[in-house]
């Protein structure tokens, strides 16, 4: 069965009609799967083990039919220079790319390509936070007076390190005062990831990117490294403008160690084939303990995204507010856009990057492709769920 959407509609209109697609496919599905069912029975071999693997199977047919019609069209609507990645349970079922790295020496973008990842670096500096509470250095409820000179003041020595990961401190990225009473709410802060860095560097006693390497490593994440420390020639230089009409970020990506943005808050290096790496262990439990996953994915504050809508913030990490469960994070430093995704139920990694930016036009045109791959995934991610729950009742 092929679905084709004209790419000449608008993408939200394309969703729409995915979505409807969606609700017909599901039926012809359950119906299969009902009469596959009434023949096992009939054999009566190992009913129930079958079953399931013929739920799995289809579920996963279906998901990677949708994945890989649908994004080719999101693809050359928004005519994104970069890459878009899907994995589940650690299998490709749908990558493309497309573009440069460098538009002077036409060197392309592949899955291992390094991208500037902006925020999403976020995430990796809450696990470097968990850690060393798990090792017993520091807990989030310490007040962050504890460790930094810069916090002995009212009401900043009231600030704690919970407060710094999950964006309620009230910390100010434009001025030295505060938005808001410490744990009242959410003021997203880059300056309260710096302290966060500071903070693993001196109760670790290593510097922040020597933490980040001894992650990577263990992640084997082979072409992940932060601004500071970068050194491999796989490097997608970031663009403002257009394919054709381009202006080159400079001092890329060593500028994103400076401490208006540092290495903390928006300064690590990430390709496709590592983020799918990096989500697959973080969220099956290779890299934090039970508890400590468990506490960076409760919601603790709530925020109005201004490109996905209201959504859900744990520690270093936004949420779905409504269905499906869904972890996530968007990330922008000066041409460099990106959303990294991670379905748990189906264990699904979806994983967008480009490095050119036409900031004339604003984040909501920039982001566009990023807000429709993030729809669809969510989409799809829904069906097969109810596809999933209803097939198990058959």
């Amino acid at each position: 069965m092929r679905f084709f959407i004209s790419t000449e509609l608008p993408i939200f209109i394309q969703i729409c009609r995915v979505k409807h697609f969606l609700k017909i496919l599901f039926s012809v599905f359950i119906a299969f799967v009902a009469f596959s069912c009434q023949s096992e029975k009939q054999e009566n071999v190992n009913e129930a083990a079958r079953r399931m693997e013929i739920v799995d199977s289809t579920v996963m047919a279906f998901q990677q039919l949708l994945f890989q019609q649908q994004l080719d069209t999101i693809f050359s609507k928004s005519r994104l220079n970069g890459g878009i990645s899907v994995a589940k349970q650690g299998r490709i079922i749908k990558e493309k790319f497309n573009g440069f790295e460098d538009f002077k020496t036409k060197s392309k973008i592949d899955s291992n390509s390094v991208f500037a990842i902006g925020s999403i670096s976020k995430q990796f500096t809450a696990v470097l936070v968990l850690l060393q509470e798990e090792a017993g250095k520091l807990s989030i409820d310490d007040k962050v007076s504890k460790y930094l000179s810069d916090f002995q003041s009212k009401p900043f020595q009231e600030i704690t390190i919970a407060q710094l990961l999950n964006h309620t401190s009230g910390i100010s990225d434009a001025g030295n005062g505060l938005l808001s009473l410490p744990g009242t709410k959410f003021n997203y802060s880059n300056k309260g990831y710096r302290f966060l860095g500071e903070i693993v560097a001196k109760v670790s006693g290593q510097s922040f990117d020597q933490n980040l390497q001894t992650l990577f490593k263990k992640v084997k994440m082979i072409h992940s490294s932060t601004a500071n420390l970068f050194s491999n020639g796989h490097f997608a230089s970031a663009y403002l403008g257009t394919p054709t009409v381009f202006q080159q970020v400079q001092n890329m990506p060593k500028r994103l160690a400076s401490q208006d943005i540092s290495v903390a808050a928006g300064g690590v290096l990430s390709s496709l084939s590592d983020l799918h790496r990096w989500n697959f262990a973080l969220y099956n439990g290779q890299i934090l303990g039970k508890g400590s996953l468990k506490k960076m994915l409760i919601p603790s504050s709530q925020t109005q995204h201004a490109i996905l809508g209201k959504v859900d913030y744990g520690l270093g990490i936004m949420m779905n507010a409504g269905k499906p469960v869904s972890y996530f994070h968007t990330g922008y430093v000066k041409g460099s856009p990106s959303l990294n995704i991670y379905y748990p139920q189906s264990q699904t990694s979806v994983v967008i990057l480009s490095n050119i930016a036409d900031e004339s036009k604003g984040k909501n045109t920039i982001f566009s492709p990023h807000k429709a791959v993030k729809e669809l995934a969510d989409a799809i991610e829904n069906a097969t769920s109810e596809m999933h729950k209803a097939m198990k009742v058959q």
